[in-house]
């Protein structure tokens, strides 16, 4: 699968800064998974586990509280409250 650089910044630093295949997020208007190449755009986020797919047989799951979630041509970019990683 081809990739895309994802950044994920809260109030404390950025919590992942890399590639990923994919990212699935909860929306305020329900959940959304992004993959390379996605149409930009820029919608709010609910709080509620999330997956960071590092590829194709790496899933990294999280806890994110919600924030915005911004699409752009050149990388992906989550701006949330707190985003943890789960063991």
């Amino acid at each position: 699968m081809k990739n895309f650089l994802l950044e994920i910044v809260t109030p404390q630093g950025v919590a992942y800064e890399g590639n990923a295949v994919q990212l699935s997020v909860r929306a305020i208007d329900g959940s959304l998974s992004v993959l390379a190449d996605h149409i930009p755009m820029v919608t709010a986020l609910k709080s509620a586990p999330c997956r960071v797919y590092l590829d194709a047989s790496t899933v990294k799951e999280a806890d994110c509280s919600g924030g915005i979630l911004s699409v752009e041509k050149e990388k992906v970019c989550l701006l949330c409250s707190s985003f943890v990683f789960k063991e």
